[in-house]
Order: C-alpha cells, then sequence, then structure tokens
C-alpha cells in the first residue's frame, strides 16, 4: 500500500518479462474449455488494483497486463491525475481509491484527507467530494483500508450519498467483518460489489501464488468473482503472478472491468461472507 512504498519487492526478473509480452504470448484459444464442461463465458472475474496515485511499483506493469482490470487511484497524490489518465487511455476501468481510518495502523497509511469517524458530517461530505474531483474518469469507488470507518454508519451513510449524487458504485474492500457498507448501499440505492479475495494482504512470492490458488477455486464455483491486488511493494510480484495465471483463468473465465459486473439498475450483488 501507499505508505509501505519503502518496502522493495523482488521481481526484476518478471518486470523484465511483463515488458516484453504481448496478448498472444499469455492468453489461450477462445476455444479452451472451461472446467467441468461450463463454458468459461458463463463465468466471469474482475481484477481490481489498489493504490494507484503515487508512482508506485509495479504501475506500468499492471497496466501493460494485457487482461481487463480496473485501476483504483488514490487522490490527492503526485500521479493521481496521472494514473487516472493512462489507465483510462488503456481502455481501463478508474474509480477512486478512498483512504479510510483503520481500526489498527499508522495515520500515514492513510495518505492525505483521509476519511477519519472523528469529523463532521460536512467534512467527511467535503472530503467524498474532493477525493472524486481529483480522480479523472472516475466511475465508482472503493476504501483504502477503512476497516473502522466502513464499520461506521453515519460515516458511510454519508459516503454513500455522495457516491448516489454522483452516479458512482461502490466497491468495498470488505477490510472488516463488520461492514455496514452492504445495508447502508441497499437503503440508498447505491450500486455494489464486493471484494471475494485479497491477492497480496502479504508481499511475498509464496503468499500471492497461494491466493492465486484461491481464486481459481473461486473462478470454478462462481458466476463473478472480484479480486483485488496492488501497486507498490508487491507490484512486481503480483503483476507477474496475473500474468503467469493468465491462461489458466482465461479457460475458466472471462476476464471483464469492474463496471460489467454491476448489477440491475439500483439493485445489489449477492453478500457473500467478509474476509477473516
Amino acid at each position: 500500500m501507499t505508505s509501505k512504498s519503502k518496502g522493495l519487492c523482488r521481481g526484476a526478473v518478471v518486470a523484465a518479462l511483463l515488458t516484453g509480452w504481448t496478448l498472444s504470448a499469455v492468453l489461450p484459444p477462445a476455444a479452451a474449455a472451461a472446467p467441468e464442461g461450463q463454458p468459461a463465458e458463463t463465468r466471469r472475474v474482475a481484477v481490481v488494483i489498489d493504490d494507484f496515485g503515487n508512482h508506485m511499483k509495479g504501475t506500468e506493469q499492471m497496466l501493460k497486463l494485457p487482461i481487463p482490470l480496473t485501476a483504483a487511484v488514490m487522490p490527492f497524490l503526485p500521479s493521481t491525475k496521472a494514473d487516472a489518465e493512462a489507465a483510462h487511455a488503456a481502455g481501463r476501468d478508474v474509480i477512486v481509491h478512498l483512504p479510510m481510518e483503520p481500526v489498527r495502523g499508522k495515520p500515514s497509511w492513510l495518505g492525505p484527507k483521509a476519511i477519519l469517524t472523528s469529523l463532521s458530517d460536512e467534512e467527511i461530505r467535503a472530503r467524498v467530494e474532493a477525493a472524486i474531483a481529483e480522480v479523472p474518469h472516475a466511475i465508482g469507488m472503493n476504501n483504502h483500508m477503512g476497516s473502522k470507518a466502513t464499520a461506521d454508519e453515519r460515516v458511510m451513510r454519508i459516503v454513500l450519498q455522495v457516491c448516489k449524487e454522483r452516479g458512482l458504485f461502490f466497491l468495498d474492500s470488505r477490510t472488516s467483518h463488520k461492514t455496514v457498507v452492504p445495508k447502508v448501499a441497499q437503503e440508498l440505492g447505491v450500486p455494489l460489489l464486493q471484494n471475494d479475495v485479497f491477492l497480496d494482504d502479504v508481499y511475498t512470492h509464496q503468499h500471492v501464488s497461494r491466493q492465486i490458488g484461491v481464486l481459481k477455486g473461486m473462478v470454478a464455483k462462481r458466476e463473478k468473482t472480484v479480486v483485488i491486488g496492488h501497486v507498490g511493494p508487491p507490484g512486481l510480484i503480483t503483476s507477474g503472478a496475473l500474468l503467469a495465471a493468465a491462461p489458466t483463468l482465461q479457460a475458466q473465465a472471462r476476464f471483464v472491468r469492474l463496471s460489467e459486473l454491476l448489477p440491475p439498475a439500483g439493485g445489489q450483488a449477492a453478500p457473500t461472507p467478509a474476509p477473516k
């Protein structure tokens, strides 16, 4: 994440491979069969990459991945606008990666103008509106950290009300099992999606490989799956793992932008248990 940009991750070899590979080199033929005879077209997986906006490690490699993905861009940072513009130009969905208060963690991890539970209603609204204005081409929003804020109904009612007014959907990253986002989003009629698995909450090749296995298992059983990874310390590890896994995943499901998973207008995605 943005606050941990000093933690350098391994992956120079992966970076070299990523720079030279093309779509035809990594994706299997369209006729590849999905598991158990089910057509791959009936299953969809959306890859969301968090923490764009601060010249983070792996930014270029992520945007070059030969699969649709969604760029979650943090506001108020040095490359916020440049990363959002680059993602949009590459045909990616762009969403606001809104910094929100966690139960535990250093304030410096949040970045500027974070949404804190101690703020007044007026200040929360002002910060959400300013964050949206900072990220060009944003069509949705998700939470950066936020285990405390997403469990606070007052806070989330303001955040989601602004999303409704601006025509944005919300992706609950589900950093807390106490999240009130599904409840409030349903009440307000805000289109909602929910994260199913984090790829790189631990910054090691071993962990990311294990999470890719979890993702493959989910894709085999679900019609739609949302997965979140990050630029930054794990950026090259995660981009390399996604590149390597693309052929198998493409045989199982169709990669889509996050917006392609949205439920009908005013509807909600089916809730799933929050990660532990």
